[in-house]
């Protein structure tokens, strides 16, 4: 599309119809930190979940995301050069790079349950008939769910602040946490792992904040007003004693008999802690070496097989409905998610493995040598499909024995002939 029809149809989500239009700028609201970071709500931050959070972000994000064409079984055939390919691989927005929105895109869905991917710059407007392609995307909050509408908080980078916005649910893609029954129902392991750290937080709080939990027995009673008066000003001043004492100490009546209450009380928390912990990694597949970074590649194919991949499918899913048109999937257009195969492999199994793939015709040696990270060869061999250890039809002599497939004598041949003559002749 020329700069004059980006113009004319171009359509930007927070400044109207022209995304070029003039914008007043008096300098904007100044943060500390960046404004379109994702935030946690419900105490989350202050938990164990944000390290799983963030760990199952980090690695949904490190997967390549991209616009493809395919063939007529789904397979990937090549990349698709489009805006909306810029976004998921480059750049997303001015804020973000393409991985980056997806790791946000996956921490607001855990931590909410479900998140939208709005695309804020088109080059037509959405609903227009006729297909539009996405230029800039951002992730936003959903507010209100309503019949075709769905209202988000999202971040504005024209003002700098978070506005509530109103989209078609047609365009916005709206993507659902695969394990919403898991993490974000009300009685979910997760939420009730939450609970628990919240409580025992506040006993920690609590047996930490400096308090004496003292009982002082007096000798008389306190039943009537004066007693208790009495019993008051005297639990008073045992109190300024110890405040204006500079070790804290002080003095009572030989009659008097004091109890301490501050003693550690046992509670079943931490186990109830441990197990719901365990209970968690247990339905996510996450285990206790994926989070220390130990866990050998039967684990970590486990992870990504059953916790991964789920998130990512239901991203991409949602991209390719809302994003391509009716006529970009008749034309084998999608949006598909590419895991490197051997990126858990150890050094000492791929020599093995890339020799199979080769001799195979499954990759080519320039193939691998970008799996390894060399450059590639300039040879037409290296790009060909073939078992290097079996001699090609070229390279193979003659049935009869008397030449090779170029019709040639061979030297060998040539040699015994002539061997054979002098013989003869002497």
């Amino acid at each position: 599309m020329g700069v004059t029809d980006w113009i004319k149809h171009g359509w930007d989500a927070f400044l109207g119809r022209d995304p070029t239009g003039s914008t007043s700028f008096d300098g904007g609201y100044f943060y500390g930190s960046r404004p379109d970071r994702p935030r946690f709500h419900g105490g989350n931050e202050r938990s164990i979940t944000t390290a799983v959070y963030n760990r199952i972000a980090v690695d949904a994000a490190a997967i390549d995301i991209k616009h493809v064409i395919t063939d007529e079984n789904g397979s990937f055939l090549e990349n698709k050069r489009s805006a909306l390919n810029t976004c998921l691989t480059i750049e997303a927005n001015l804020d973000q790079t393409g991985s980056s929105l997806i790791r946000s895109a996956v921490i607001n869905m855990l931590d909410s349950g479900s998140v939208a991917i709005v695309p804020t710059v088109t080059t037509t407007f959405p609903q227009n008939p006729g297909a539009f392609d996405v230029e800039e995307m951002r992730v936003a909050k959903i507010v209100d769910y309503r019949p075709q509408t769905i209202v988000v908080n999202i971040y504005n980078p024209h003002t700098g602040k978070h506005e509530n916005r109103e989209f078609d649910k047609r365009f916005v893609a709206i993507i659902e946490n695969p394990f919403y029954a898991v993490m974000n129902e009300s009685s979910s392991t997760m939420q009730r792992l939450i609970k628990k750290l919240a409580l025992l937080d506040h006993i920690d709080e609590e047996t930490g904040a400096g308090k004496l939990d003292l009982i002082i027995q007096l000798p008389y009673v306190v039943k009537t007003p004066q007693r208790r008066l009495q019993a008051e000003n005297r639990r008073k001043d045992i109190e300024t004693q110890l405040s204006g004492s500079k070790y804290g100490i002080a003095y009572t009546d030989g009659t008097e008999r004091i109890t301490q209450l501050n003693r550690p009380i046992s509670n079943t928390l931490n186990e109830q802690v441990e197990y719901l912990t365990q209970q968690l990694y247990a339905q996510l597949s996450i285990t206790e070496e994926i989070m220390n970074g130990t866990a050998n590649a039967a684990v970590m194919q486990n992870y990504y097989s059953r916790t991964i991949e789920p998130i990512l499918s239901a991203i991409t899913d949602e991209l390719t409905r809302k994003f391509l048109t009716k006529t970009a999937r008749t034309q084998h257009q999608a949006i598909m998610f590419f895991r490197d195969p051997f990126e858990l492999v150890p050094v000492d199994q791929l020599a093995d493995i890339a020799d199979r793939f080769t001799r195979n015709a499954i990759l080519s040696s320039n193939e691998v040598r970008a799996i390894v990270g060399y450059k590639a060869v300039d040879t037409p061999e290296a790009n060909a499909l073939m078992n290097k250890n079996i001699k090609q039809d070229g390279d193979m002599p003659s049935v009869e024995g008397k030449g090779n497939s170029s019709g040639e004598p061979s030297e060998l041949l040539a040699s015994i002939s002539s061997s054979g003559s002098e013989s003869e002749a002497g």
